[in-house]
């Protein structure tokens, strides 16, 4: 079976207490997903790794000239964060049933979602999740995937970076210096969020330096092996062709883990470095990169940071 019940959110802080323990995903292509609803018909679900907790009965200070969707504020175990009232960014049910908060973390950064309820953690094969491109509902850039309960109900994963872009814009990249002599340097980057792919080419543009890009895990090992296959051919070393391999953690079809451990179980790789590239920033998450034999890892989105993580690489 593709899914696996975890527990009942009756204990809502108690079943997210192990996370930070649960490296043993590494490698085995699955994620943890916490299912909640908003009020809709819809079943939706965030990785479990970007949740740090989930609280009843908030008291949310309004605050002038938010954005779109954000009630207000909240001060949370020393934390002062936004929160977003998902039922009114989005448009789906009523805003004022949304009861719940999830703290999510995203790239160092802290933030509350307001939903309906959540229902409980399940484990999903990730060759069972599906790129969310063609769904033709309203709100289909605030999905990056979608996957299916083996009950038939769909569930639509939220992008957290697209929803934090449009809430609150963009991350600015900001000054990048060039690479010398980078119009001979080549990056391979993956990325299932299309703001995230859109951020590292800019990066890569003001370094000067070429770049490759694949959508998911998948595609990017065949198209790694493909590019492989041809250096292989013409008598050529691969690394001639790519100097780093740059990897997202969470993707459709094959995640960042299983991708680096193709790439490291194949001695036409063995001189190129892959940097993992997570909104994941836990040390959880980090061990489970070593384990897998992440080279370097990176914390979504500092176009600084990764400039200076990629550019000794080069």
């Amino acid at each position: 079976m593709s899914y696996t019940e975890l527990t009942n959110t009756n204990e809502s802080n108690g079943m997210l207490d192990a996370v930070d323990a649960r490296t043993s995903l590494a490698g085995s292509n699955k994620m943890e997903i916490l299912l909640f609803s908003i009020g809709s018909n819809e079943v939706f679900g965030i990785n479990v790794f970007k949740v740090k907790e989930v609280t009843r009965g908030v008291r949310i200070t309004k605050t002038p000239n938010m954005p779109q969707g954000v009630d207000g504020i909240v001060s949370l175990r020393g934390h002062v964060m936004p929160v977003l009232n998902l039922s009114r960014f989005m448009n789906l049910g009523d805003p004022s049933e949304q009861s719940v908060m999830m703290v999510a973390e995203y790239s160092r950064h802290v933030l509350g979602f307001l939903v309906k309820d959540v229902d409980r953690i399940i484990r999903v094969d990730w060759d069972k999740v599906r790129a969310a491109e063609g769904m033709m509902s309203g709100n289909s850039h605030l999905i990056t995937a979608i996957t299916e309960l083996p009950n038939g109900t769909l569930v639509s994963i939220l992008d957290v970076e697209q929803i934090m872009a449009s809430a609150f814009g963009e991350a600015v990249v900001g000054q990048v210096e060039k690479v010398e002599g980078g119009h001979e340097k080549s990056v391979f980057f993956v990325d299932d969020s299309s703001v995230a792919r859109k951020k590292i080419a800019e990066v890569l543009d003001k370094m000067g330096v070429k770049h490759i890009q694949a959508h998911n895990g998948l595609e990017a090992w065949n198209r790694l092996k493909g590019l492989a296959d041809a250096a292989y051919s013409a008598g050529k070393d691969l690394h001639e062709q790519i100097q780093v391999i740059l990897a997202d953690a969470e993707m459709p079809e094959m995640d960042g883990y299983v991708l680096t451990q193709h790439i490291k179980s194949d001695r036409r790789f063995d001189n190129i470095p892959v940097v993992m590239h997570s909104s994941l920033s836990s040390e959880a998450n980090r061990s489970m990169g070593k384990r897998v034999g992440v080279d370097y890892y990176v914390a979504k989105f500092d176009g600084l940071m990764l400039s200076e993580t990629l550019r000794p690489l080069l």
